[in-house]
């Protein structure tokens, strides 16, 4: 398991009680608390604060890990990779873009 991610783990890949395909093998960096999440359901579990989006011009932070190699994407990277990890090619799910909004300002 990774020990800085938080939430409820199910494996090493950073899959969590919410989400565990296959494919749902990254965690968010919350810009609130400057933490990983497996997601915003572990995050609103566990985090004692609200939440807060990257903004657009934060896009360069490194915000998204990936579980199975651990490298961690910049924001910019992430919408650019087609859903697979440029460091280990590692298919990330592209179901993810529907929650994109809930993490990143998407309207700016």
């Amino acid at each position: 398991m990774h020990p800085y991610i938080k939430g409820q783990l199910v494996d090493a890949h950073t899959r969590c009680t919410h989400y565990h395909s296959l494919l749902d093998i990254i965690a968010i960096k919350f810009k609130c608390c400057n933490s990983y999440y497996a997601c915003i359901h572990c995050h609103e579990e566990h985090a004692n604060h609200p939440l807060q989006i990257w903004k657009k011009d934060e896009w360069n932070y490194k915000a998204v890990f990936c579980g199975n190699c651990t490298y961690e994407l910049t924001i910019n990277e992430y919408f650019n990779c087609k859903y697979h990890c440029p460091s280990c090619s590692s298919a990330f799910n592209p179901k993810c873009s529907n929650h994109n909004h809930l993490y990143f300002d998407m309207i700016s």
